[in-house]
């Protein structure tokens, strides 16, 4: 088996004499959704194959993690989320974060007490 790291196969080929090649995501992992790879084979004489290739789906399998902060209609963060009687008050998510490299795409907004 012979180890790489995505970044050098985005950098060109990979030529090995193993028939298993693992890739390891390294800092730049590949982003979520499908890639596909491309296989030639060589014999000891010189003949090179027909390319063959695979389709990898690179899945977000990790959940969002929502986060709240209350500012008031100024945009600053309130204290200990207090507010006066009345007053209008901004819910911001923008520090919600999707670690599973996906993107969050929805905010699902509700009053349940």
């Amino acid at each position: 088996m012979t180890d790489i790291d995505i970044d050098q196969l985005r950098e060109g080929f990979v030529k090995t004499a193993d028939p298993v090649l693992k890739i390891e995501p390294g800092d730049n992992p590949l982003p979520v959704g499908s890639h596909v790879f491309q296989l030639t084979v060589e014999d000891d004489s010189g003949n090179v194959s027909a390319p063959a290739t695979v389709s990898v789906i690179m899945l977000d399998t990790q959940a969002p993690t929502a986060v709240i902060e209350v500012r008031d209609s100024r945009g600053r963060t309130v204290p200990a989320n207090r507010l006066s009687f009345g007053a209008s008050f901004r819910l911001d998510a923008r520090k919600s974060v999707d670690a599973g490299g996906g993107q969050i795409t929805a905010y699902k907004w509700q009053l349940i007490d």
